[in-house]
Protein backbone atom coordinates (compact mmCIF):
# COMPACT_ATOMS: atom_id res chain seq x y z
CA UNK A 1 0.00 0.00 0.00
CA UNK A 2 0.88 3.99 -0.15
CA UNK A 3 1.72 5.56 2.72
CA UNK A 4 0.76 4.28 6.32
CA UNK A 5 -1.78 3.93 8.59
CA UNK A 6 -2.34 6.51 10.44
CA UNK A 7 -1.80 3.81 13.58
CA UNK A 8 1.89 3.61 12.18
CA UNK A 9 1.90 7.46 12.93
CA UNK A 10 0.55 7.47 16.30
CA UNK A 11 2.79 4.89 17.42
CA UNK A 12 5.66 6.64 16.17
CA UNK A 13 4.14 9.58 18.31
CA UNK A 14 4.32 7.88 21.88
CA UNK A 15 7.50 6.09 21.62
CA UNK A 16 8.99 9.30 20.74
CA UNK A 17 7.44 11.03 23.77
CA UNK A 18 8.37 8.50 26.07
CA UNK A 19 11.78 9.10 24.95
CA UNK A 20 10.92 12.40 25.09
CA UNK A 21 9.67 12.11 29.03
CA UNK A 22 12.91 9.95 29.95
CA UNK A 23 15.40 13.09 28.64
CA UNK A 24 13.09 15.40 30.51
CA UNK A 25 11.74 17.28 26.85
CA UNK A 26 8.52 19.60 26.62
CA UNK A 27 8.73 19.33 22.98
CA UNK A 28 10.16 18.79 20.31
CA UNK A 29 10.44 20.88 17.05
CA UNK A 30 11.26 19.44 13.61
CA UNK A 31 12.17 21.16 10.57
CA UNK A 32 13.38 19.05 7.74
CA UNK A 33 11.67 16.98 5.25
CA UNK A 34 12.49 13.04 6.78
CA UNK A 35 11.76 14.27 10.23
CA UNK A 36 8.59 15.94 9.04
CA UNK A 37 7.53 12.99 7.19
CA UNK A 38 8.14 10.66 9.36
CA UNK A 39 5.88 12.04 11.82
CA UNK A 40 3.48 12.98 9.28
CA UNK A 41 3.89 11.02 6.14
CA UNK A 42 3.76 14.81 4.39
CA UNK A 43 5.46 13.47 1.26
CA UNK A 44 5.54 16.15 -1.75
CA UNK A 45 9.08 17.31 -3.74
CA UNK A 46 8.16 20.86 -3.16
CA UNK A 47 11.20 20.63 -0.60
CA UNK A 48 13.32 20.92 -3.68
CA UNK A 49 12.53 24.79 -2.96
CA UNK A 50 14.81 25.98 -0.08
CA UNK A 51 12.85 29.32 0.44
CA UNK A 52 10.35 28.32 3.29
CA UNK A 53 11.01 26.84 6.27
CA UNK A 54 8.36 24.34 7.98
CA UNK A 55 8.25 23.04 11.29
CA UNK A 56 6.76 20.41 12.93
CA UNK A 57 6.20 20.44 17.05
CA UNK A 58 5.48 17.02 18.73
CA UNK A 59 4.33 17.90 22.48
CA UNK A 60 5.05 16.01 25.50
CA UNK A 61 1.23 14.72 24.98
CA UNK A 62 -1.21 14.82 22.25
CA UNK A 63 -0.31 14.74 18.58
CA UNK A 64 1.65 16.80 16.67
CA UNK A 65 1.29 20.28 15.76
CA UNK A 66 2.02 21.39 11.95
CA UNK A 67 3.35 25.42 11.85
CA UNK A 68 3.92 25.70 7.56
CA UNK A 69 3.56 27.66 4.99
CA UNK A 70 -0.19 28.31 3.76
CA UNK A 71 0.80 26.07 0.16
CA UNK A 72 1.18 23.35 1.99
CA UNK A 73 -1.96 23.31 4.35
CA UNK A 74 -4.14 21.47 1.37
CA UNK A 75 -1.58 18.24 1.39
CA UNK A 76 -1.05 18.27 4.76
CA UNK A 77 -4.57 18.29 5.52
CA UNK A 78 -5.27 15.20 3.75
CA UNK A 79 -2.48 13.51 6.32
CA UNK A 80 -3.21 12.27 10.30
CA UNK A 81 -2.51 15.65 11.47
CA UNK A 82 -5.49 18.19 12.45
CA UNK A 83 -4.14 21.03 13.94
CA UNK A 84 -2.32 22.93 10.56
CA UNK A 85 -1.49 26.17 11.42
CA UNK A 86 -0.45 28.42 8.69
CA UNK A 87 1.21 31.67 7.49
CA UNK A 88 1.58 32.93 4.18
CA UNK A 89 5.40 32.36 2.73
CA UNK A 90 7.80 33.77 2.25
CA UNK A 91 7.65 36.72 4.70
CA UNK A 92 10.74 38.65 4.18
CA UNK A 93 10.06 40.34 7.59
CA UNK A 94 8.50 36.72 9.71
CA UNK A 95 9.02 34.37 7.73
CA UNK A 96 6.57 32.12 10.49
CA UNK A 97 8.40 32.92 13.82
CA UNK A 98 5.87 34.62 15.22
CA UNK A 99 3.11 31.81 14.89
CA UNK A 100 5.92 29.48 15.51
CA UNK A 101 6.60 31.53 19.00
CA UNK A 102 3.57 31.33 20.01
CA UNK A 103 2.75 27.84 18.98
CA UNK A 104 5.39 26.52 21.33
CA UNK A 105 4.44 29.10 24.18
CA UNK A 106 1.16 27.47 24.30
CA UNK A 107 2.38 23.87 23.87
CA UNK A 108 5.32 24.10 26.82
CA UNK A 109 5.25 25.07 30.20
CA UNK A 110 7.78 28.20 31.18
CA UNK A 111 11.54 26.64 31.32
CA UNK A 112 10.36 24.18 29.53
CA UNK A 113 13.15 22.44 27.10
CA UNK A 114 12.78 22.41 23.56
CA UNK A 115 14.95 19.62 22.09
CA UNK A 116 15.59 20.15 18.23
CA UNK A 117 17.73 17.37 16.05
CA UNK A 118 22.04 18.12 17.00
CA UNK A 119 24.00 15.24 16.06
CA UNK A 120 26.17 13.97 13.49
CA UNK A 121 23.76 14.14 9.95
CA UNK A 122 21.16 16.40 11.47
CA UNK A 123 20.60 19.93 9.92
CA UNK A 124 18.11 22.95 10.69
CA UNK A 125 16.71 24.19 7.41
CA UNK A 126 15.84 27.17 8.93
CA UNK A 127 17.57 30.43 8.76
CA UNK A 128 20.41 31.39 11.61
CA UNK A 129 19.06 34.42 12.55
CA UNK A 130 15.28 32.71 13.02
CA UNK A 131 16.84 30.13 15.25
CA UNK A 132 18.35 33.11 17.23
CA UNK A 133 15.20 35.41 17.12
CA UNK A 134 12.93 32.26 17.90
CA UNK A 135 15.69 31.92 21.04
CA UNK A 136 14.92 35.11 22.28
CA UNK A 137 11.02 35.33 21.58
CA UNK A 138 10.73 32.10 23.61
CA UNK A 139 11.82 34.04 26.97
CA UNK A 140 12.59 31.24 29.78
CA UNK A 141 11.79 28.40 27.59
CA UNK A 142 14.84 26.30 26.24
CA UNK A 143 15.81 25.34 22.70
CA UNK A 144 18.66 22.65 23.31
CA UNK A 145 19.93 19.03 21.73
CA UNK A 146 17.33 15.78 21.36
CA UNK A 147 19.61 13.71 23.36
CA UNK A 148 19.56 11.79 19.74
CA UNK A 149 16.15 11.03 19.89
CA UNK A 150 15.36 10.59 16.12
CA UNK A 151 18.85 9.06 15.64
CA UNK A 152 17.70 6.26 17.79
CA UNK A 153 14.04 6.00 16.40
CA UNK A 154 14.74 6.34 13.00
CA UNK A 155 17.22 3.97 12.64
CA UNK A 156 14.77 1.02 13.40
CA UNK A 157 12.71 0.65 10.77
CA UNK A 158 8.97 -0.97 11.09
CA UNK A 159 7.87 -4.13 8.92
CA UNK A 160 5.90 -1.41 7.10
CA UNK A 161 9.28 0.64 6.32
CA UNK A 162 10.74 -2.36 5.58
CA UNK A 163 8.28 -3.14 2.98
CA UNK A 164 8.74 0.32 1.16
CA UNK A 165 12.24 -0.12 1.13
CA UNK A 166 11.72 -3.70 -0.45
CA UNK A 167 9.72 -2.65 -3.12
CA UNK A 168 12.23 0.31 -4.32
CA UNK A 169 15.30 -2.43 -4.12
CA UNK A 170 13.13 -4.58 -6.83
CA UNK A 171 12.21 -1.66 -8.97
CA UNK A 172 16.30 -0.86 -8.78
CA UNK A 173 17.35 -4.87 -9.27
CA UNK A 174 14.73 -4.76 -12.27
CA UNK A 175 16.32 -2.02 -13.87
CA UNK A 176 20.15 -3.45 -13.38
CA UNK A 177 18.81 -6.14 -15.12
CA UNK A 178 17.88 -4.47 -18.23
CA UNK A 179 21.36 -2.58 -18.47
CA UNK A 180 22.08 -4.68 -21.11
CA UNK A 181 19.78 -3.71 -23.24
CA UNK A 182 21.46 -0.14 -23.22
CA UNK A 183 24.79 -0.62 -22.20
CA UNK A 184 27.35 -1.72 -24.61
CA UNK A 185 30.55 -1.15 -26.93
CA UNK A 186 30.41 2.56 -27.92
CA UNK A 187 27.75 3.63 -26.55
CA UNK A 188 28.33 7.17 -24.27
CA UNK A 189 28.24 6.96 -20.69
CA UNK A 190 26.32 9.70 -20.51
CA UNK A 191 23.36 8.30 -22.69
CA UNK A 192 23.57 4.90 -20.59
CA UNK A 193 22.95 7.34 -17.46
CA UNK A 194 19.68 8.83 -18.86
CA UNK A 195 18.78 6.03 -20.45
CA UNK A 196 19.23 3.96 -17.00
CA UNK A 197 16.79 6.24 -15.37
CA UNK A 198 14.06 5.61 -17.79
CA UNK A 199 14.59 1.76 -16.75
CA UNK A 200 13.80 3.02 -13.15
CA UNK A 201 11.21 4.72 -14.27
CA UNK A 202 9.57 2.05 -16.22
CA UNK A 203 10.05 -0.77 -13.96
CA UNK A 204 7.94 1.30 -11.16
CA UNK A 205 10.46 3.98 -9.85
CA UNK A 206 8.50 6.94 -8.05
CA UNK A 207 11.68 9.41 -9.13
CA UNK A 208 15.16 8.76 -9.37
CA UNK A 209 17.07 11.11 -7.09
CA UNK A 210 20.77 9.79 -6.85
CA UNK A 211 22.62 8.23 -9.56
CA UNK A 212 26.46 8.16 -10.23
CA UNK A 213 28.79 5.55 -11.17
CA UNK A 214 31.88 5.70 -13.83
CA UNK A 215 33.13 3.63 -16.75
CA UNK A 216 36.83 3.67 -17.37
CA UNK A 217 39.37 0.73 -18.58
CA UNK A 218 40.26 -1.89 -15.48
CA UNK A 219 37.85 -0.29 -13.15
CA UNK A 220 36.97 3.98 -12.37
CA UNK A 221 38.52 6.95 -10.89
CA UNK A 222 35.95 7.83 -8.52
CA UNK A 223 32.57 7.12 -8.34
CA UNK A 224 30.53 10.52 -7.62
CA UNK A 225 31.69 12.63 -10.95
CA UNK A 226 28.98 13.18 -13.38
CA UNK A 227 28.83 11.06 -16.50
CA UNK A 228 30.94 11.83 -19.24
CA UNK A 229 30.30 11.30 -23.07
CA UNK A 230 33.23 9.19 -23.64
CA UNK A 231 31.95 5.58 -25.08
CA UNK A 232 31.78 2.73 -23.53
CA UNK A 233 34.86 0.37 -24.88
CA UNK A 234 36.48 -2.82 -24.48
CA UNK A 235 37.93 -3.61 -21.55
CA UNK A 236 36.29 -0.80 -19.64
CA UNK A 237 33.90 -1.58 -15.99
CA UNK A 238 30.75 -0.09 -16.30
CA UNK A 239 29.41 0.77 -12.30
CA UNK A 240 26.40 2.02 -11.79
CA UNK A 241 25.05 3.51 -8.53
CA UNK A 242 21.38 4.51 -8.05
CA UNK A 243 19.12 5.63 -5.48
CA UNK A 244 15.84 5.76 -6.42
CA UNK A 245 12.65 6.31 -4.14
CA UNK A 246 9.37 4.89 -4.19
CA UNK A 247 6.63 5.67 -1.70
CA UNK A 248 9.28 8.39 0.09
CA UNK A 249 11.75 5.44 0.81
CA UNK A 250 15.34 4.63 -1.04
CA UNK A 251 17.09 1.84 -2.64
CA UNK A 252 21.05 2.45 -2.44
CA UNK A 253 22.86 -0.22 -4.44
CA UNK A 254 25.35 -0.69 -7.43
CA UNK A 255 26.12 -3.28 -9.96
CA UNK A 256 29.51 -4.00 -11.84
CA UNK A 257 29.60 -5.33 -15.77
CA UNK A 258 32.69 -5.40 -18.47
CA UNK A 259 32.13 -4.27 -21.27
CA UNK A 260 33.98 -7.41 -22.77
CA UNK A 261 35.92 -10.26 -20.69
CA UNK A 262 37.33 -8.49 -17.60
CA UNK A 263 41.02 -8.78 -16.98
CA UNK A 264 42.13 -11.10 -14.54
CA UNK A 265 43.36 -8.51 -11.81
CA UNK A 266 39.58 -6.97 -12.21
CA UNK A 267 37.74 -10.40 -11.72
CA UNK A 268 39.98 -10.62 -8.95
CA UNK A 269 38.79 -7.77 -7.16
CA UNK A 270 35.44 -7.74 -7.56
CA UNK A 271 35.18 -11.62 -6.62
CA UNK A 272 37.32 -9.92 -3.30
CA UNK A 273 34.70 -7.30 -2.73
CA UNK A 274 31.63 -9.92 -3.12
CA UNK A 275 33.59 -12.14 -0.04
CA UNK A 276 33.97 -9.00 1.74
CA UNK A 277 30.39 -8.00 1.81
CA UNK A 278 29.14 -11.54 2.22
CA UNK A 279 31.86 -11.45 5.24
CA UNK A 280 29.58 -8.41 6.86
CA UNK A 281 26.22 -10.03 5.85
CA UNK A 282 27.30 -13.34 7.87
CA UNK A 283 27.73 -11.23 11.17
CA UNK A 284 24.99 -8.53 10.70
CA UNK A 285 23.15 -9.87 13.80
CA UNK A 286 21.56 -8.34 17.01
CA UNK A 287 24.36 -7.53 19.36
CA UNK A 288 26.99 -6.75 16.47
CA UNK A 289 28.53 -3.19 16.18
CA UNK A 290 28.84 -0.89 13.02
CA UNK A 291 32.20 -0.95 13.26
CA UNK A 292 32.31 -4.83 13.56
CA UNK A 293 30.77 -4.96 10.15
CA UNK A 294 33.45 -2.43 8.60
CA UNK A 295 36.61 -4.63 10.58
CA UNK A 296 34.89 -8.00 8.71
CA UNK A 297 34.90 -6.39 4.84
CA UNK A 298 37.91 -4.37 5.87
CA UNK A 299 39.85 -7.29 7.21
CA UNK A 300 38.92 -9.56 3.05
CA UNK A 301 39.81 -5.86 1.21
CA UNK A 302 42.79 -5.37 3.22
CA UNK A 303 44.27 -8.74 2.85
CA UNK A 304 46.98 -8.66 0.25
CA UNK A 305 45.53 -5.20 -1.76
CA UNK A 306 44.26 -2.00 -1.04
CA UNK A 307 40.84 -0.54 0.27
CA UNK A 308 40.00 2.87 -0.85
CA UNK A 309 39.79 6.36 1.13
CA UNK A 310 35.74 6.70 0.85
CA UNK A 311 36.21 6.95 4.37
CA UNK A 312 32.93 4.19 5.03
CA UNK A 313 31.84 0.52 3.83
CA UNK A 314 28.61 1.13 4.40
CA UNK A 315 25.50 3.11 6.05
CA UNK A 316 21.76 3.18 6.83
CA UNK A 317 19.41 3.18 4.36
CA UNK A 318 15.15 4.41 4.77
CA UNK A 319 13.84 7.78 3.72
CA UNK A 320 17.20 9.35 3.22
CA UNK A 321 19.56 7.98 0.51
CA UNK A 322 22.08 7.33 3.53
CA UNK A 323 21.52 7.00 7.35
CA UNK A 324 22.55 6.28 10.58
CA UNK A 325 24.94 4.71 11.28
CA UNK A 326 28.05 4.69 9.21
CA UNK A 327 30.32 1.45 9.11
CA UNK A 328 33.70 2.88 10.11
CA UNK A 329 36.00 1.52 13.03
CA UNK A 330 34.49 4.01 15.68
CA UNK A 331 30.76 3.40 14.93
CA UNK A 332 30.09 1.47 18.10
CA UNK A 333 26.42 2.02 17.27
CA UNK A 334 24.64 -1.79 18.39
CA UNK A 335 22.50 -3.71 15.67
CA UNK A 336 19.15 -4.21 15.94
CA UNK A 337 16.29 -5.67 14.13
CA UNK A 338 15.06 -3.90 11.59
CA UNK A 339 17.94 -1.89 10.68
CA UNK A 340 18.38 -1.23 6.91
CA UNK A 341 21.75 -1.14 5.75
CA UNK A 342 23.98 -1.07 2.87
CA UNK A 343 27.34 -3.14 2.47
CA UNK A 344 29.33 -1.05 0.33
CA UNK A 345 33.50 -2.38 0.20
CA UNK A 346 35.83 -0.96 -1.77
CA UNK A 347 39.04 -1.97 -3.61
CA UNK A 348 41.81 -0.60 -5.23
CA UNK A 349 43.13 -2.51 -8.32
CA UNK A 350 46.33 -0.61 -9.64
CA UNK A 351 45.29 2.97 -10.37
CA UNK A 352 41.76 2.89 -10.18
CA UNK A 353 38.94 1.34 -7.74
CA UNK A 354 36.16 -1.08 -7.90
CA UNK A 355 32.70 -0.36 -5.27
CA UNK A 356 29.99 -3.26 -4.50
CA UNK A 357 26.54 -2.19 -2.68
CA UNK A 358 24.32 -4.63 -1.01
CA UNK A 359 21.69 -3.68 0.86
CA UNK A 360 20.49 -5.84 4.06
CA UNK A 361 17.90 -6.09 6.71
CA UNK A 362 18.52 -6.87 10.20
CA UNK A 363 16.55 -9.60 11.82
CA UNK A 364 16.41 -10.94 15.23
CA UNK A 365 18.26 -14.41 13.60
CA UNK A 366 20.06 -14.17 10.30
CA UNK A 367 19.80 -11.26 8.15
CA UNK A 368 18.47 -10.68 4.85
CA UNK A 369 19.58 -9.56 1.86
CA UNK A 370 16.74 -7.14 0.17
CA UNK A 371 18.80 -5.90 -3.28
CA UNK A 372 18.90 -9.11 -5.28
CA UNK A 373 22.35 -10.70 -4.41
CA UNK A 374 24.79 -10.81 -7.30
CA UNK A 375 27.73 -13.43 -7.71
CA UNK A 376 31.26 -13.27 -7.52
CA UNK A 377 31.27 -13.33 -11.58
CA UNK A 378 31.51 -9.90 -13.18
CA UNK A 379 28.85 -9.59 -15.93
CA UNK A 380 30.03 -9.52 -19.31
CA UNK A 381 28.63 -6.82 -21.72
Amino acid sequence: MRGFEPAEFAARTERVQVMMNAVGLSALLLTTETDVRYFTGYLTRFWQSPTRPWFLILPAVGKPVAVIPSIGASLMGQTWIDDIRTWSSPDLQDDGVSLLTDALTELTPPKGRIGMPDGHETHARMPMSDIERLRNRLGSRHITGDHGILRELRMVKSEAEIAKIETACGIAGRAFARVPEIARDGVPLDQVFRRFQILCLEEGADWVPYLAGGAEQGGYSDVISPASSSPLKAGDVLMLDTGLVWDGYFSDFDRNWSVGPPNPDVRSAYARLIEASDAAFEIARPGATAADLFHSMNAVLTKDSEGTDAGRLGHGLGMSLTEWPSLISTDQTVLKPGMVLTLEPGIAVGEKILVHEENIVVTTGAPRFISPRIGPEMIEL
